[in-house]
């Protein structure tokens, strides 16, 4: 068996760090098949490369693992963008120099566009998807001096239920996510059957739920409020509450088990009733990040959303009603985007109560995507665009520079409406000064019931 050092290479905090969760996962998968991990967080590590070198030279790998997170921070306004890649690519270079063990790139990060970003970064091999089965396979293929291919892919056959595999937390990664937050991220299931023009998510993951099961993720919930005394938990599936009610079988096992946690996760305004909402607060639910995407009809359609804004404000009163904070990430600029419906969707957020709402100007592009065929189709950007450093569509109707004043001066002067993203991180640390831990934006929402609990 082999000798196998992973490294988280995230370094993004904002708003909250979050946990490494794919590298704890194909952790415990090569545990599993008896291999020793050695797991790295450069995060935690305070971002040194001394501390890298140091435990690359001491642990001596027979392969290093690379997980990325994120490519940029999808800010079409950030003055100086922060893009990624070269950083991965320096961590690259280090582990080379440090150790001749073959490096395998992997992560979400990666698997948007593999062949470009193993080019750029210099790593040996790489994972596109998700890496339990096919990194175990990839690192058993290179072990017996087998020929491979340099990408391998889990496309066809995705994990289902007890394939998918609970994260290995380690505790002293677990202790610096907590004392940063206070939230662990857990995955429920994966895929997204949904068609949004800009999505990556079904690319990655399939176009379809393929859940685990209530009782497997329970028993991690129970492990780490054992073993670390995690109490605050986000849902990262890509979306929480789906149509066919997997999520509710989850709520269900959590009351049955009488396990007292706090929990949010990403949410679709298609789904969930009032009643529905009603349980999920009963098993621990106090925060909902929702998938709203745009302000009218008009944009919603543009972005093939599959609901109306009529939907949006129906479940944004379903949350209000059991005061459960809701913050929706709208992206302006999309399909269908004119002056007359930034007009339109300003009007209609004021008739969104007791919520946060996150604008974000212009949509990054991705290979594979529906707005990538179209901007291609339509010549804006050329088929042979790496795509590697972000370019953002633009619908044709609107003017930028004038969009982006509306969208500042109709949110002026609301500490519940974010415009630009970066004022996000200034509204956050005024939160945090106040000594609160979590999503922290809930704590811009004053309910009638809590103002005095609120900052």
């Amino acid at each position: 068996m082999s000798r196998i050092f992973f490294i988280s290479a995230n370094s993004r905090i904002e708003p909250y760090p979050v946990y490494p969760l794919g590298m704890a996962v194909c952790s415990a998968a090569l545990v599993e098949r008896g291999h020793n991990v050695r797991q790295f967080d450069y995060l935690a590590a305070g971002q040194s490369e001394a501390q890298l070198i140091s435990s690359l030279e001491q642990y001596a790998p027979d392969f290093i693992c690379l997980s990325m997170r994120n490519i940029d921070n999808i800010d079409s306004l950030t003055s100086d963008v922060e893009w990624y890649l070269d950083s991965y690519k320096r961590l690259v270079e280090i582990a080379h120099r440090c150790s001749r063990a073959p490096l395998i790139a992997g992560g979400p990060a990666f698997s948007i566009m593999p062949e470009k970003i193993l080019e750029h970064i210099g790593a040996d091999y790489g994972v596109r998807g998700e890496g339990e089965r096919a990194l175990v396979e990839l690192i058993a293929k290179l072990e017996r001096g087998e020929p491979v291919e340099r990408i391998t892919s889990t496309a066809h056959a995705p994990l289902q239920g007890r394939e998918m595999v609970s994260p290995l937390f380690e505790k002293e990664l677990a202790d610096f996510y907590i004392d940063s937050s206070s939230v662990i991220g857990l995955q429920t299931k994966r895929g997204c059957p949904y068609h949004c023009t800009y999505c990556t998510y079904p690319a990655i993951e399939g176009h379809r739920f393929r859940p685990r099961e209530p009782q497997a993720v329970v028993d991690d919930i129970e492990k780490m409020k054992r073993d670390f005394n995690a109490q605050d938990f986000f849902f990262t599936d890509s979306v929480f509450n789906d149509a066919q009610g997997f999520h509710l079988e989850l709520v269900e096992e959590i009351i049955r088990r009488q396990v007292q946690i706090r929990w949010a996760g990403f949410f679709t305004p298609r789904n969930s009733t009032p009643q529905e909402l009603m349980l999920m607060k009963r098993s621990g639910l106090y925060a909902v990040e929702l998938g709203t995407d745009a302000g009218c009809d008009s944009t919603l359609a543009g972005m093939k959303k599959e609901f109306t804004y009529e939907r949006v404000f129906y479940f944004n009163e379903a949350c209000v009603a059991h005061e459960i904070p809701c913050c929706h990430y709208v992206i302006f600029g999309g399909p269908n985007e004119s002056e007359a419906t930034i007009v339109e969707s300003l009007a209609n957020f004021e008739k969104l109560k007791y919520c946060v709402i996150l604008g974000f100007s212009g949509i990054r592009i991705y290979p594979g995507t529906q707005i990538y065929k179209e901007t291609v189709a339509s010549g804006l950007i050329a088929a042979a665009d790496p795509l590697l450093k972000p370019k953002y569509y633009i619908s044709p109707k609107i003017d930028y520079g004038r969009m982006n004043r509306m969208l500042v001066e109709g949110f002026r002067g609301r500490r519940d409406r974010i415009f630009p993203p970066d004022e996000c991180s200034s509204k956050i640390a005024i939160v945090k000064n106040f000594g609160f831990k979590g999503i922290l934006w809930d704590r811009l929402i004053r309910f009638p019931s809590k103002r005095k609990r609120n900052v």
